[in-house]
């Protein structure tokens, strides 16, 4: 598969896996594509830990669940990620950004006119929404054959310090490179991220998975193949009609090898 065609089919898997487990041989090229993004002098500060384990795939679903169920219950999922709701088409194509409110799990579809009023929260409460969206975010993540827990070296990782913003950089990189290596062995990948949502939910996954003190836990995907309908179609980029997004801005760049800092 050409680069640009893998960059094009990257996308967020919101649904179900095969029950496969995802092949050894295919977690090390997971591995190994991260392991060759650019970091800081090559200080390399990412560590993954793989999880296949059953019980604790079904224990992270369980919070992972049980955090989504409380964010959506209490407002504040919607308060805080408000800006990026599009209610329609035009106003997606205005913005170029978020997310079209229809794409969102039908349960919520009914509430979309009030969906940021103290009113629709309540409606939303008295018929057991949040806590249908919390069952289905745990059913997701239990059927998920394989969880990547990603985390940074704290000797790198020093909030406060330039050397933070170079290691969560580099991290970025490293989980890209995962990102779009799935693409090209038919997998899906989720970032799971209500645990962080919810206070004290992200410590008890942090006691799970028994992170050492040196290391800080920065995110928790889920991965899996998917079934060979959903894998993302070729798409034409050759036409001229095709709009980038409204914060592309082209600089004319230049670069030489003493400029290449990054390892």
């Amino acid at each position: 598969m050409e680069f640009l065609d893998v960059v094009r089919r990257r996308k967020t898997t919101n649904g179900p896996f095969l029950p496969d487990p995802v092949s050894e041989e295919h977690q090390r090229l997971l591995i190994e594509a991260a392991s060759r993004a650019p970091s800081q002098l090559n200080s390399q500060p990412w560590r993954f830990v793989v999880i296949e384990q059953r019980e604790t795939i079904e224990r992270i679903a369980q919070i992972s669940g049980e955090s989504m169920t409380e964010v959506m219950s209490n407002g504040t999922f919607f308060e805080r990620y408000k800006p990026y709701f599009r209610f329609s088409q035009a106003e997606m194509e205005q913005k170029r950004s978020g997310m079209l409110f229809d794409k969102l799990p039908a349960v919520l579809r009914p509430f979309t006119s009030q969906v940021f009023t103290s009113r629709g929260q309540k409606l939303m409460n008295s018929l057991g929404v949040p806590k249908t969206l919390g069952a289905e975010n745990a059913k997701l993540v239990a059927g998920s054959p394989l969880l990547l827990a990603v985390m940074l070296d704290r000797s790198e990782y020093r909030p406060g310090e330039l050397s933070s913003f170079y290691s969560v950089f580099s991290m970025g990189a490293a989980m890209e490179n995962i990102w779009l290596t799935t693409v090209e062995l038919g997998m899906g990948i989720q970032f799971i991220s209500f645990p962080m949502e919810a206070p004290g939910r992200w410590d008890e996954i942090i006691e799970l998975l028994h992170v050492p003190g040196d290391l800080e836990l920065m995110a928790v995907y889920r991965l899996g193949y998917l079934p060979a309908e959903q894998r993302r179609p070729a798409i034409d980029w050759s036409s001229s009609q095709r709009k980038l997004p409204s914060q592309f801005v082209f600089r004319e760049t230049c670069e030489t090898p003493e400029q290449r800092w990054d390892g």
